[in-house]
């Protein structure tokens, strides 16, 4: 029973009677119209996975099944009631039967996991507080998060985080869960595992799922239905299979742009086979950036456990791994952020862990840094974003700052939206500035922070296309932190996999896809959406076997 309506029958399992009916519904806000007629119906008990282009009007859609945005025309029914005909009172009514689990886990920072898990029993339902923590304290140990009940949400990873969102969500006995983009900046790992979260809470609780999603692999594990949003209309509904025969153009670009691009081991490319932490050490420059020995070790616990790392000169280098096993922490060791406990790391040559003061900004001043979500001011137009760094700091000749401002923005194809404000341009637009304005100063070094989180399968290649156009147009040398194997394979030169604190991998992308290390390859392999059979035996059994060594 939903315990913040213990009286209320629960919908039935029909596949007849949609526990949601979106039909012929068109919204717009003072603008071109985000949905238009878009019918969708949802079919109780089971998993459907909205799937689209970013600001193809998804989240939207969420919403209107929430009741919290109306449709200018057409009709959506919850529970088979319409909401056009009920008053608000009714409509809050409603959403009890439901939960919503999102993006950004919207906890609250000053409460405990458990209070967070027990709060929406304890603000809307008259059970007593004992019973209230013995339910939340099931869930938090049925997700493995019960040594965690004390904690605060800042003490927690993100998948951590995530999980206790997905406690909150659960502990009332929703009908409905609505997830918006569940695994949105987690590795291929983790992504599996929240995956399990939202299959467990099905099969357990008869759960009937809506799943926005960019992720491609999550969807094939997940969905009974896959639902395409494009121009504000669902243009195709079946089951991932007959997602993946589409040949609608939108679907099939879609599609293409998700695919981790399979290389041939090195043997079979012409290449001498070489170990993976070898592979770079037959180029004839020096590393701009060597890591050799570094230990880092925060409250006592281990970090960086002897990393040695070679970041070699005008090339892409991307750092992979789980969350919490280094990958940041080697980027602020790298930009002197943080001082190595034992070893030594080399910029441009030199050991730069003794530096202090000006010689240690006259490092940093070489290197450039594009945040996950450009983090542009938004009092500044674009042009005036482009220019902060050399008028606050190096502060040259109005005419030299012009010059060389319009000269990065026309190499990086933003010159025509130079004077509009960061709220009127897209996402994408948004990340060439943030390029733009860091590449200003002339770094050497570029380091990217997750660039793609967030962006939908064809959004990731105008990413990818915009690093490698970098490198080559400014001839830096670039540093990437990512989640997302097919643009790390895509874009990559080198490729460092992080393993709690260790490197695992090392090497081109052919040796690093040719390892046989189990950990390796289901972490490489976890978000590949199409392989041969024998490729998908073979990555399950990796994967068993990386579990029972966990």
């Amino acid at each position: 029973k939903n315990l913040l309506l213990p009286d209320a029958e629960r919908w039935p399992l029909d596949p007849d009677r949609p526990v949601i009916e979106v039909s012929e519904a068109s919204v717009s806000f003072a603008g071109p119209p985000v949905l238009q007629g878009l019918s969708l119906p949802i079919t109780p008990g089971q998993t459907t996975v909205i799937t689209g282009r970013s600001g193809s009007g998804k989240s939207v859609l969420l919403k209107l099944m929430m009741g919290l945005v109306k449709p200018e025309s057409g009709t959506v029914k919850l529970f088979g009631k319409d909401l056009r005909e009920l008053s608000q009172l009714e409509v809050l009514e409603l959403r009890k039967r439901m939960s919503m689990l999102f993006q950004n886990y919207a906890l609250f920072d000053s409460l405990s996991v458990i209070k967070n898990v027990e709060f929406p029993l304890r603000e809307n339902s008259n059970l007593p507080a004992s019973e209230i923590r013995d339910r939340a304290l099931e869930l938090l140990q049925t997700l493995g998060l019960g040594h965690a009940a004390e904690l605060l949400p800042a003490a927690l990873s993100g998948g951590m985080k995530k999980r206790v969102s997905f406690a909150r969500a659960l502990v009332a006995n929703p009908e409905v869960v609505l997830f918006d983009e569940p695994t949105t900046g987690l590795d291929p790992i983790m992504v599996q595992k929240v995956d399990e979260m939202i299959a467990l809470a099905r099969e357990q609780f008869d759960i009937t799922s809506v799943i926005i999603s960019h992720d491609l692999a999550s969807t094939r594990r997940l969905a009974d239905a896959v639902a395409f949003l494009h121009d504000g209309r669902i243009i195709t509904r079946g089951s991932f299979e007959a997602f993946l025969d589409s040949e609608l153009p939108p679907v099939r670009a879609f599609i293409d742009g998700a695919q981790t691009p399979r290389l041939a081991p090195p043997s079979e490319r012409g290449a001498a086979p070489a170990a993976p932490s070898d592979a770079p050490a037959t180029r004839a420059e020096a590393p701009v950036v060597e890591l050799v020995g570094v230990q880092k070790r925060f409250a006592g616990k281990p970090v960086l456990k002897g990393v040695d790392l070679k970041i070699y000169p005008n090339r892409i280098s991307v750092l992979i791994g789980g969350s919490g096993s280094g990958k940041s922490v080697i980027i602020k060791h790298v930009m002197g952020l943080l001082k190595a406990d034992a070893g030594e790391v080399r910029v441009f040559g030199e050991d730069i862990t003794p530096k202090q003061g000006e010689d240690l900004d006259r490092v940093r001043r070489r290197i450039g840094l594009l945040f996950q979500h450009a983090a542009l001011l938004d009092w500044l137009t674009v042009e005036e974003n482009v220019a902060f760094p050399l008028v606050e700091r190096d502060r040259p000749p109005k005419g030299e700052v012009r010059d060389r401002v319009h000269e990065i923005m026309e190499k990086l194809q933003v010159a025509g939206i130079r004077k509009r404000m960061p709220g009127e341009i897209s996402s994408g637009e948004m990340k060439r500035v943030g390029l733009a304005r860091a590449i200003v100063t002339k770094p050497e070094i570029m380091i990217y922070d997750e660039p793609t989180t967030g962006q939908d399968p064809l959004r990731t290649r105008h990413v990818d296309d915009m690093i490698q156009e970098a490198q080559e147009t400014f001839d830096i040398t670039s540093i990437v932190i990512s989640h997302d194997m097919a643009s790390t394979f895509r874009i990559g030169h080198t490729i460092a996999l992080l393993d709690q604190g260790r490197i695992a991998a090392y090497g081109g992308p052919g040796e690093v896809q040719a390892s046989t290390d189990p950990y390796v390859r289901r972490f490489i392999y976890a978000g590949q959406v199409e392989r041969d059979a024998a490729d998908e035996d073979a990555a399950d059994e990796d994967a068993g076997a990386a579990g029972q060594a966990g």
